[in-house]
């Protein structure tokens, strides 16, 4: 007699209760979807203790995760149990709470039975043991992944219908703007460096050029971050500052403010029409010679700017005048042609290399207590040392003025070159660095 007893007890199924819920809307309220589901799993538990079943303690909730991937903490977790021989059974309230997807769900079924595991959904009969339960289950699955789907193309056309309307659908915040009540308003601190960008673009030409000098003004964009070349484009390419919204390539009116006027937007873009290369060739065509009016050889003799052309390339030299104007050249002087490039570098290096010695320092330090008001000497020496920084953010305009202020003369000789300074120069450019930003 307890013999047969012991054989009418029932295997003891232990049971897992996942519950999951797409968006985290109302998931902050006492009695909310999740707990729903699992109280409607419980019941069903509950109702099949006869058969052994009981629900285990832990609790696999996904609240505000897509049915869509496996990509869900407590679904992982839940996979996890199940490969560790802890589970028997799996409750749902409904088949499209583990994956609205059939392709993830064929890999979830076939876990399971890879681990004798049940798969039960209380509000529709399935045994995913025999045929019938896994051709039904699949018939349901692909109702379930079509509704996504259409739930997706809803959500696409809704978005499109409403950028072609101009309204502010979400996404990174553009710089100049701020978002409220769902749209974009201007931020005017932001908006005037957006314009102050476009305007330097216009006048430089040059989006490399612009992002050094914006480096060395410490300029950043609204994440905090350095201003680069690649944010410059990206700036000046973005139609929202003509008031302006896009979708899918195509520009529809928008309902916030212009930051760009257009006339200035069609002075950027007709310079971004020109191809990088003829810009360059463009700005250095442009600029004024570094050393124009004070580069001499050893003899004296003036050396101008001149430069010759081979195919698309320009070539700049300086020349002495005696060899433009077919005079004689005196034996042992300096070179009587020199390229542009290697001179001009070899002044700028001397002249950032003597500007950082203590010599150079004491000498201004002196200046400028002669001459006054005086200076505190760790201003002058912090404006000294910053002044290699500042020379590779400055615009080639600024490039010449700043090398007129320093450099009086450059001697070319057959031994080498000799660059002099100016003493009051140098106290200028410290007097303007220390009452400049960038100290």
């Amino acid at each position: 007699m307890s013999m047969l007893s012991a054989n009418t007890i029932p295997k003891r199924s232990r049971c897992a209760i996942y519950t999951r819920k797409s968006s985290e809307e109302g998931l902050d309220m006492e009695f909310n979807s999740l707990d729903a589901q699992r109280e409607a799993c419980e019941a069903y538990v509950a109702s099949q203790k006869a058969e052994g079943w009981a629900a285990i303690r832990d609790r696999y909730d996904d609240g505000g995760f897509s049915g869509g991937t496996l990509d869900r903490p407590a679904l992982k977790q839940l996979l996890a149990d199940i490969e560790a021989g802890l589970i028997d059974v799996i409750v749902v309230y409904k088949i499209d709470r583990l994956s609205r997807s059939l392709m993830d769900f064929a890999k979830l079924v076939e876990a399971f039975d890879r681990n004798n595991v049940t798969f039960v959904s209380v509000t529709q009969s399935f045994n995913t043991t025999t045929s019938m339960g896994r051709l039904t289950l699949n018939i349901l699955l692909s109702f379930a992944q079509f509704e996504r789907e259409v739930i997706g193309e809803r959500i696409r056309d809704k978005f499109a219908a409403s950028r072609k309307r101009g309204m502010w659908m979400g996404g990174f915040v553009p710089m100049g703007y701020d978002v409220k009540d769902r749209k974009l308003v201007v931020n005017e601190a932001e908006a005037a460096a957006v314009r102050m960008i476009f305007e330097r673009f216009v006048a430089l030409g040059s989006a490399s050029t612009l992002a050094r000098a914006l480096q060395a003004e410490n300029a950043r964009n609204k994440r905090g971050k350095r201003i680069d070349k690649g944010f410059i484009y990206k700036l000046i390419n973005n139609r929202v500052y003509l008031g302006e919204a896009v979708h899918k390539g195509t520009s529809y009116p928008g309902e916030h403010e212009a930051i760009i006027a257009k006339e200035l937007w069609d002075s950027v873009h007709g310079i971004l029409k020109v191809s990088p290369r003829e810009r360059r060739t463009t700005n250095r065509s442009r600029s004024e010679a570094l050393l124009k009016g004070i580069i001499f050889t050893d003899t004296g003799t003036a050396m101008t700017p001149t430069y010759t052309r081979k195919g698309e390339r320009l070539y700049h030299y300086y020349t002495s005048m005696n060899l433009i104007r077919n005079r004689e050249v005196p034996a042992g002087s300096g070179p009587a042609r020199l390229s542009a490039a290697m001179v001009e570098g070899a002044v700028i290096a001397e002249m950032r290399r003597i500007i950082c010695t203590p010599e150079v320092a004491a000498r201004v330090i002196e200046e400028q207590q002669r001459e006054g008001p005086p200076m505190d000497e760790r201003v002058i020496v912090a404006a000294l040392r910053h002044f290699n920084d500042l020379w590779k953010a400055l615009f080639p305009a600024e490039q010449v003025r700043i090398v007129r202020l320093l450099v009086d003369r450059v001697t070319v000789s057959p031994t080498g070159m000799a660059v002099d300074l100016r003493n009051n120069g140098i106290a200028m450019l410290v007097r303007d660095l220390a009452d400049s930003k960038y100290l």
